[in-house]
């Protein structure tokens, strides 16, 4: 076992545990953040998306000790009060069915609202190609992501 500092949710967090570990159960485990879901443990599906200095990475392939002090954000900290413009799209839009993948869907729209304001349909495709729905919502979810895009979530 290791110790060492996370930055989760603006907020720094002290950890132990074998530096091989990856960061999905050292947030569900350790931090008790359970929004980051497990889907694939492969890096596959998506559902474990979480941004790291804003950029979407998988927990599951990720190491807790490869981001210490950088800055992670899960679905919990994503918005401060008020809901962000992704998930507030995501509730207009009616997107989740089962819910599953719902919170690495959302990081992962985040992640390419920050670097991409107005992006195509293409685009959108491209970007969460990588984030699997059972479900299937995928028209639900490029509407959604659209529709933050115009209420400039990518501030």
């Amino acid at each position: 076992m290791v110790t060492f500092q996370l930055s989760v949710n603006g907020q720094s967090r002290t950890v132990a545990t074998a530096p091989e570990v990856p960061l999905l159960w050292v947030l569900r485990d350790s931090l008790g953040l359970r929004g980051t879901k497990f889907g694939c443990g492969r890096g596959i599906c998506g559902a474990c998306t979480v941004l790291i200095e804003g950029t979407a990475m998988r927990s599951c392939v990720t190491t807790a000790a490869s981001v210490t002090r950088r800055s992670i954000t899960t679905i919990e900290g994503l918005a401060a009060g008020a809901l962000h413009p992704v998930q507030q799209a995501w509730i207009d839009e009616d997107v989740p069915q089962c819910g599953y993948c719902q919170a690495g869907q959302i990081m992962m729209a985040v992640s390419l609202l920050r670097t991409t304001a107005d992006p195509s349909d293409e685009q959108i495709a491209d970007a969460m190609s990588g984030n699997l729905c059972r479900c299937g919502t995928y028209l639900r979810i490029r509407r959604a992501v659209r529709r933050a895009a115009m209420t400039g979530a990518s501030r």
